[in-house]
C-alpha cells in the first residue's frame, strides 16, 4: 500500500482528500504545516506528498525546498488561483504537478494515480538490457540504473524530469507537443499542462545543457513542441 502525505493547514480539506484517497486504497498520513510535514518524512516512508502552498509556521515553498535537498519523492502542490507565481516557483524547486483550489477531488485523484504510476515505473527494472539505454550524442539515459549523464558527468533529476527526458530521448528526433508529452509521461489528459511542461523543460535544460540559451540537446520547435536532437 502506498503512503500519501497530505499537508494543508485547512483540516477540512485534509479530511476530504483523505476520504477520496482511502477509497483508492492509499494510506493517508496527515500534517498541517511545513514543519509537521518534514517531521513526518523523517519518521515514515512516503511515496507521494500533496502539499499546500499557503500554510503557517513553514509554507509549501519553503517545505519543498527542504524536501528537494535530499529526496526525490513526487510532490503535488495545492494553490489558490491568485498564487500563480508561487505555482511556478514550486515547479522550479522540484514540484511534479499542481492543482488549483477549489479543485475537483476526482481530478486530484487522477493526478495522484498518474504520479504513483510514474514513481512505480521509475523503480522498476526492465529485463531487456538492450532497451535500457537511450542516447543522443553525449547525453545518455540509463533506464536500468535510472541515471543520466552528459559528457560523462552525472545529472541529478527529479522523477518527473527524468521521465520527460527519457521519453524524449527514447524518441529522439521526433517533435512532441505539450499535450503529447503530458499524455505519454503522466498517462492522463492534459489539464492546463502548458506551464507544467514549460517549467520542467526549462529545469531539464538548465541541468543537461552547457548553455541553456543555446541548447544542444533539448530543442523547442516554436508553435509545435519539443524534441531531443538526433545527434
Amino acid at each position: 500500500m502506498y503512503n500519501i502525505l497530505v499537508c494543508d493547514d485547512d483540516k477540512e480539506i485534509v479530511k476530504a482528500i483523505e476520504i477520496y484517497l482511502v477509497k483508492e486504497n492509499y494510506n493517508v498520513i496527515k500534517a498541517y504545516n511545513g514543519e509537521e510535514c518534514l517531521k513526518v518524512l523523517k519518521e515514515n516512508r512516503v511515496h507521494l506528498i500533496i502539499l499546500d502552498i499557503m500554510m503557517p509556521v513553514k509554507d509549501g515553498i519553503e517545505t519543498i525546498e527542504e524536501i528537494r535537498k535530499d529526496k526525490a519523492i513526487p510532490v503535488i502542490m495545492l494553490s489558490a488561483k491568485s498564487e500563480d507565481e508561487d505555482k511556478i516557483k514550486g515547479l522550479n524547486l522540484g514540484a511534479d504537478d499542481y492543482v488549483t483550489k477549489p479543485f475537483n477531488p476526482l481530478e486530484l485523484i487522477a493526478r495522484v494515480n498518474s504520479c504513483i504510476r510514474r514513481y512505480t515505473k521509475l523503480g522498476t527494472m526492465k529485463e531487456e538490457e538492450n532497451q535500457d539505454i537511450f542516447r543522443a550524442g553525449e547525453l545518455i539515459v540509463n533506464d536500468k540504473l535510472k541515471k543520466v549523464t552528459v559528457e560523462d558527468k552525472e545529472v541529478k533529476l527529479t522523477p518527473t524530469e527524468y521521465n520527460i527526458l527519457k521519453f524524449l530521448t527514447k524518441n529522439k528526433g521526433t517533435v512532441y507537443s505539450i499535450e503529447q508529452i503530458y499524455k505519454n509521461v503522466w498517462e492522463d489528459e492534459a489539464y492546463g499542462a502548458e506551464n507544467i511542461i514549460a517549467v520542467h523543460i526549462r529545469h531539464i535544460r538548465e541541468k543537461i545543457e552547457i548553455n541553456p540559451k543555446e541548447p544542444k540537446y533539448l530543442k523547442v520547435i516554436w508553435g509545435i513542441g519539443y524534441k531531443i536532437e538526433d545527434i
